[in-house]
Parts: C-alpha cells; sequence; structure tokens
C-alpha cells in the first residue's frame, strides 16, 4: 500500500497526505525529474523566479520535478515539517519521514528558500504554530523583520 494519497490542501491547492501511520525514518515517495544543469535553469524560460520544483544536486546538476509524474511535488512547504529530503544516493531523491506521522496527517517538508531570494514572493500558508509567514529555510527565519524574536 501506497504510503500517500493525493487531496486538497488548505496550504495550496494539492497536497500528499499520509495513506496509513508513517514510522520515522521511512522514505515515503520518491522526487523524480529530469536532471539540467545550473545554466540551463538560469537560461530557460521555464523557470523564470518559480524555483519551487529544483532541487540541487551538486554545484553543476539540479532535478527539475515540474512533471505530471513527480506525484511528490505535491507536498507542501511547512515551517513545522514532518518529512525531509533525503539525498543520501544522488541523483536519486526520496522524501523521508523526520518523526512518526499519522494516517490524513499532510506531508511536508521545508522547502529551504533563501532569505536572498526574494523571500516576500513566497508567501507560507503552513499554519503552523512557529510559521514566520515566508517560505524560509529554517537557518535563515531570524533575518525576517518582525520574527527575530521568536528566536
Amino acid at each position: 500500500m501506497k504510503a500517500y494519497k493525493i487531496f486538497k490542501s488548505n496550504i495550496h491547492r494539492k497536497g500528499l497526505r499520509a495513506a496509513r501511520n508513517i514510522k520515522k525514518g521511512e522514505k515515503i515517495i520518491e522526487y523524480k525529474g529530469k536532471k539540467i544543469t545550473h545554466k540551463q535553469a538560469e537560461e530557460d524560460n521555464k523557470y523564470g523566479y518559480d524555483i519551487t520544483y529544483l532541487f540541487t544536486l551538486n554545484k553543476r546538476y539540479l532535478i527539475d520535478g515540474d512533471f505530471k509524474f513527480n506525484k511528490a511535488r505535491l507536498i507542501n512547504h511547512s515551517c513545522n515539517p514532518n518529512c525531509e529530503v533525503l539525498e543520501e544516493n544522488k541523483p536519486v531523491l526520496w522524501i523521508t519521514a523526520i518523526r512518526d506521522i499519522k494516517k490524513n496527517e499532510e506531508l511536508s517538508y521545508d522547502y529551504g528558500f533563501s532569505f536572498d531570494c526574494d523571500y516576500k514572493d513566497h508567501v507560507c500558508k503552513c499554519g503552523s504554530k512557529n510559521c514566520v509567514g515566508f517560505i524560509v529555510r529554517e537557518g535563515s527565519r531570524w533575518r525576517i523583520p518582525g520574527v527575530r524574536s521568536k528566536f
């Protein structure tokens, strides 16, 4: 049985949620896509400012996951995620549980956008207690004006 199912998410249109209980450390779904160079991403109008589906593999390559066959692209960002991207066997990327996840809980991970990446263009709607309002990687959230007191 698959560990996930597609559903209508309150965070962003569609999302994935647990179809069954998932244990911490379990590989849930592979993040699939096309291997491209950083140069291709910079030059191709497809990407523009939308970096949502791009994962850096190394200094030269990225994975472009913006394809319908990649169901993992539907996993939304959260400031309090229950998953992470495991990159141990590059170029294979796995979405893995960082804690036990209950059936029907939405799957999420920290997209890890840089503070310097026009963070105001990436509004967060995760609704978690520690949400900072923008999709910014955890280590940079203290830099967002008005949320410094949380850190």
